[in-house]
């Protein structure tokens, strides 16, 4: 937190704008289903993980996620996000033959820290998806995003994915958040 607080407020600008043009970036190529560029934006080390959100009690509200390497919808690294990919482009992947179509919203972004090229934002997401001819799902929640600047260029070195719903009703979880 101390390097965010010594940059002065160009360079504060300059690097939310920097961050947020790579989020609708990213959200552009979700869209579109380039995938392969999509993965091209990943770390090799990506932490890719949405833990399972229960309703719990003002007193227990600390497990209200399960945490790290108990139950969770996704916890992958880059070698499962090619498998998954390489499904969905091979037209292996049931759930997304026919594909979805979707949209992916970004918003509420904010910078958190910055550690070295790490800087590690938060940020709110609404991913719409629609598929076959009725089907209709909608998430909403919110992200825990690490940048890494890599050779001048952000690249998605982590990526924490809070949903805000405890059921989910959608017959499938299979795009990508």
């Amino acid at each position: 937190m101390a390097v965010l607080d010594e940059m002065c407020i160009q360079e504060k600008m300059l690097l939310q704008h920097e961050v947020e043009q790579f989020l609708y970036h990213e959200a552009r190529l979700l869209d579109e289903r380039k995938f392969d560029d999509w993965l091209a934006l990943l770390t090799d080390d990506i932490h890719y993980w949405m833990p399972i959100r229960r309703t719990t009690t003002a007193r227990e509200i600390d497990d209200e996620f399960t945490k790290p390497g108990a139950m969770a919808f996704f916890d992958d690294d880059k070698k499962y996000l090619e498998i998954r990919v390489k499904k969905m482009a091979a037209g292996n992947a049931w759930s997304e033959d026919p594909p979805s179509r979707t949209r992916h919203f970004v918003t509420n972004i904010r910078i958190v820290d910055i550690q070295g090229d790490d800087i590690t934002i938060e940020a709110n997401f609404h991913l719409y998806r629609t598929r076959l001819d009725s089907d209709e799902d909608s998430w909403i929640g919110h992200r825990k995003d690490v940048l890494r600047r890599i050779d001048g260029n952000f690249m998605l070195a982590c990526r924490h994915i809070f949903l805000e719903q405890t059921l989910i009703m959608s017959q499938n979880m299979s795009n990508l958040f």
